[in-house]
């Protein structure tokens, strides 16, 4: 009589393989061959009937099915993980690891001082991060959590509002001094601006703004643009190239070292949402949980 989990050593394949991109890179995570990875998960493709991987010499992808029995066994591990936690005693001192995906401007302005209190805490906890401007798929890329700039789309996915981001103008002091301090929002259009192109649409970022009471999205054109990292713009505009819109908590620490100078401050305020968003069928570990606590400022 064969027993009814003998296959999890396949399952665990075929997680790890997904999450580490490659056989190769797989092979080398669990110490055997991409040969030995291949069979077991062709073992598990025939047990389940259906094709999880689609395999060509160059890269994986996973099929529909694939994408679905993913998110299903990650958590499964999970929930094995939290039972053994439990029976040893261990449900407070948090172990395993949490893939977490940030857009550059969170991840080099913010987020450090909200792990330092969380790695702190939970020193057996292993966090990695993916720094990118890139919006990531969390299930087929294998990924945690990942931390969203921005309005949500309809996307399926969970998110928890981690705050509001102020945004605000900025230049730099020898830029000012030439092209003078503009009055207006009107007045943008005879300075040089410095867009950023979204990676996510291809199209240039509207600056969001306000005069006389209402909303204004101002769309920004200048003869120098930006994409992919948007704090290629903030380098510009401190080198004096022109005026850029970036967040408050990236422009303050600036002003106060007079580095850069502030620009139409009554035309400044308005927000963007940031979120840390997860896969909604997916049962996040208690180091995913505690980990969404603290970027939420809860305690850790």
């Amino acid at each position: 009589m064969s027993r009814r989990f003998d296959h999890l050593g396949d399952v665990e394949t075929f997680v790890t393989v997904v999450d580490k991109g490659s056989m190769t890179a797989g092979a080398v995570a669990l110490a055997t061959t991409p040969s030995v990875l291949s069979r077991a998960i062709t073992r598990l493709e025939a047990r389940l009937g259906v094709q999880l991987l689609r395999r060509t010499t160059r890269r994986l992808s996973l099929t529909e099915q694939g994408r679905l029995y993913l998110e299903q066994s990650r958590a499964a591990f999970a929930l094995i993980d939290d039972a053994e936690r439990a029976i040893q005693g261990q449900g407070d001192e948090l172990t395993g690891s949490v893939r977490l995906s940030v857009p550059t401007t969170y991840a080099h302005h913010r987020l450090p001082a909200l792990l330092q209190p969380f790695c702190t805490r939970h020193p057996q906890v292993r966090v990695e991060l993916n720094i990118t401007n890139r919006n990531v798929d969390l299930v087929a890329e294998g990924y945690d959590l990942a931390i969203r700039m921005g309005p949500l789309p309809d996307s399926g996915l969970v998110g928890r509002k981690l705050e509001d981001a102020p945004m605000c103008l900025l230049a730099g002091p020898d830029y000012i001094a030439r092209a003078g301090m503009p009055a207006r929002i009107g007045d943008l259009a005879q300075h040089a601006c410095l867009p950023f192109v979204m990676p996510s649409t291809g199209r240039v970022a509207p600056w969001i703004l306000q005069e006389d009471g209402r909303d204004v999205d101002w769309t920004p054109h200048g003869s120098l643009q930006v994409s992919d990292d948007v704090l290629g713009v903030v380098a510009l505009a401190l080198s004096g190239l022109g005026i850029c819109q970036t967040y408050d908590f990236i422009a303050r620490p600036l002003f106060a070292q007079g580095r850069a100078v502030e620009v139409l401050a009554p035309a400044c305020g308005r927000s963007r949402p940031v979120s840390v968003i997860y896969a909604p069928h997916r049962r996040l570990s208690s180091a995913s949980r505690a980990l969404i606590d603290a970027l939420a400022g809860a305690p850790a």
